[in-house]
């Protein structure tokens, strides 16, 4: 005798109440002498100081830096311990390379959907500008036998091996393991193969600027930013910028993957996101313990999914995991693109938002590559990017998804109802590509 299946009980959405984070600085510049601890504390207290947290223990905090020292194993907890939050606040770090901000965020809302915390923080941080300097492997194994030495003699003859070549440092690197291409590199490749042009790179690079900029103006930002180290604004921003001054620059990416009878080399400094430093943090809670503070909730966590493809044996272009994420999401959720408000999709390059926007938009991609009828759909640019993105605000990269979070939240919030579904809680999607082929995706609805 089969036993009766156990009803389901439906999950809890986890509730957007708010984000904070600081300003996001140029490598080398206003944050030069920060390092992702001071970023992260800075962009957490100006969350607890906005929502009146301190004292508070909460259920949980998720964070993490693609770039970390190894000092900081315990990057999250440790900045909890520095901030005014209950000591006995959980925290624990997370790392999926430029998914790691949303990542963290998905992880909370995960715990307080299944009633295991009432309310949590998630985000992320990186400096490109303290970025650990490492020793060549024969120094670092040259240092690892002395320190291990029980003698003077061992000692020395330990150091002895050391080369004066094997004193230069190795510098930070982002190129792929697996393949020894830069990221840029690799959109390189993708956009020749989906011909995406310079302009439409510059123009999409100048909506960046010129959303961000308006956004500003209106004081969109007013209550998701803490002023740091002299920083009130994205320092990346170019407020003034024009498609005249964008196509002045050169290409720095694309050269070397260039082939004779190839395109020529379109993606530039202008199109592509600058090195950049700050943090960014999203504050989740149960819909009961917001109303128990009284504090409105600006969205809803409907669903997120993340996915990965083989870049390595040049199936598919390293950013294009959006591509196949989103149509999956969407199928689970039962949700058309065009049943969405906002998308914000990471603008890790121009070329990679065009290139995920083209694939969706492709009919054979959509039948060849996902096994569909026809095309994923249709994402109106209007509603793209609306207060600008990583282009013109920066990309310190596990920072990106906190700041796409909290922007996203208060835009439906701001949005109410849908203009694309009326009577109904706007929507809006979120992408955000990784190194390693990989993507997180995630669906907001406004409370």
């Amino acid at each position: 005798m089969t036993s009766a299946p156990t009803p389901q009980t439906p999950a809890k959405r986890a509730a957007i109440v708010g984000a904070n984070r600081i300003p996001f600085g140029k490598a080398g510049s206003a944050y030069a002498g920060a390092s992702n601890k001071d970023m992260l504390t800075a962009a957490l207290e100006g969350l607890v100081a906005r929502f009146g947290l301190a004292g508070e223990r909460l259920d949980e905090v998720a964070a993490g830096a693609v770039v970390k020292h190894s000092r900081d194993f315990n990057l999250t907890r440790e900045t909890v311990l520095g901030s005014s939050l209950d000591h006995h606040t959980p925290a624990y770090d997370v790392q999926r390379a430029c998914g790691t901000g949303l990542e963290a965020i998905v992880g909370v809302a995960n715990k307080i959907a299944l009633g295991q915390a009432q309310v949590g923080v998630g985000g992320g941080v990186d400096s490109a500008s303290d970025a650990p300097v490492v020793v060549s492997e024969r120094l670092r194994k040259a240092l690892l036998r002395a320190s291990r030495a029980k003698t003077l003699p061992d000692r020395l003859k330990a150091f002895a091996a050391i080369r004066p070549r094997d004193l230069a440092p190795v510098a930070p690197d982002v190129a792929e393991p697996r393949t020894g291409l830069s990221m840029g590199e690799h959109q390189a490749l993708t956009t020749a193969r989906w011909g995406i042009t310079r302009e439409a790179q510059d123009a999409l690079a100048l909506a960046s600027h010129t959303n961000l900029a308006a956004a500003y103006e209106r004081g969109f930002f007013d209550d998701l930013m803490t002023p740091y180290r002299r920083l009130t604004r994205d320092e990346s921003l170019r407020a003034d910028t024009s498609m005249e001054k964008l196509a002045k620059l050169k290409p720095v990416f694309g050269a070397r993957t260039a082939t004779p009878e190839g395109p020529a080399a379109t993606m530039t400094a202008g199109n592509s996101t600058p090195l950049s430093d700050g943090a960014s943090v999203v504050l989740l809670s149960s819909d009961e313990w917001a109303t128990q503070r009284g504090l409105p909730v600006l969205a809803h966590v409907v669903d997120a999914q993340a996915a990965a493809v083989d870049f390595v044996a040049g199936e598919e272009g390293l950013l294009m995991g959006g591509a196949y994420a989103i149509p999956a999401l969407l199928d689970r959720t039962g949700m058309r693109l065009e049943d969405f408000d906002y998308v914000e999709i990471h603008e890790a390059f121009a070329a990679t938002v065009l290139a995920t926007v083209a694939a969706l938009e492709d009919e054979d991609f959509g039948r060849t590559r996902l096994g569909r009828d026809g095309a994923v759909g249709t994402i109106d640019r209007s509603r793209l990017n609306v207060t600008g993105s990583s282009l013109a605000a920066g990309h310190p990269f596990a920072a990106t998804g906190g700041r796409i979070v909290g922007t996203l939240a208060k835009l439906l919030h701001e949005r109410d109802e849908s203009e694309v579904r009326p009577g109904s809680p706007a929507r809006g999607l979120i992408s955000v590509c990784a190194a390693g082929g990989q993507v997180v995706t995630m669906i907001l609805e406004a409370a």
